[in-house]
């Protein structure tokens, strides 16, 4: 199962003007749909005084997950041609919003692609692009008494700890590569008094 993905580091920004009218493009590395709802509410609210918020993000290791929207624009002429730009640098879990202030003068199906397309192009061309593997959440309850065990494969296979507590009952919570949860899960599971979990 192929887990490597292209994403961006951190938000990056374009922009673009034409006639008067400004397109600014912002990308985003998002890991759901929820992070994509919390980036629109908050470019809604900062952007408010601007025409349009289109957008467009890609999802997962396999680019399943994907959805373009134009908000208001013709058909086809904002959220597809962002889109584009982010399957054309072979991006995935990413968000590009590009906000557009009208200038006055109408720009044309063919001129807004153009300028939806060189916005985006831009904002990717700023950003860093790095290399991820796709993750799954693991949360593993215990007791005590298997806390070496557990660190033990832990270390073994270098996994990053988001959250621990523990106590009598212990928890962590486990970032694992896909490829590797169903055997890391088995390796828990085989140990005494472990339980496992899927969180995301």
């Amino acid at each position: 199962m192929e887990d490597t993905y292209r994403t961006i580091a951190a938000p990056s920004e374009g922009l673009y003007k034409e006639k008067g009218s400004k397109f600014i493009a912002l990308a985003y590395p998002v890991y759901s749909e929820e992070d994509v709802k919390e980036h629109l509410t908050e470019l809604r609210k900062k952007y408010f005084d601007a025409r349009h918020h289109c957008y467009a993000y890609s999802l997962g290791a396999d680019k399943s997950r994907y959805r373009a929207n134009d908000d208001g624009e013709p058909n086809h002429s904002a959220g597809d041609p962002i889109l584009g730009q982010i399957r054309s640098a072979d991006l995935s879990n990413v968000l590009v919003v590009v906000v557009r202030y009208f200038g006055g003068t109408k720009l044309g199906v063919s001129g807004l692609i153009h300028a939806y397309k060189t916005a985006t192009a831009e904002a990717i061309a700023n950003a860093t692009i790095i290399e991820k593997h796709e993750t799954a959440l693991l949360q593993v309850h215990f007791t005590y008494p298997q806390m070496n065990d557990v660190m033990g494969l832990v270390k073994e296979y270098e996994l990053a700890v988001r959250d621990q507590q523990f106590e009598l009952e212990c928890q962590m919570t486990l970032e694992v590569r896909k490829k590797l949860q169903a055997e890391l899960t088995t390796r828990l599971e085989d140990l005494d008094a472990v339980t496992v979990a899927v969180v995301a």
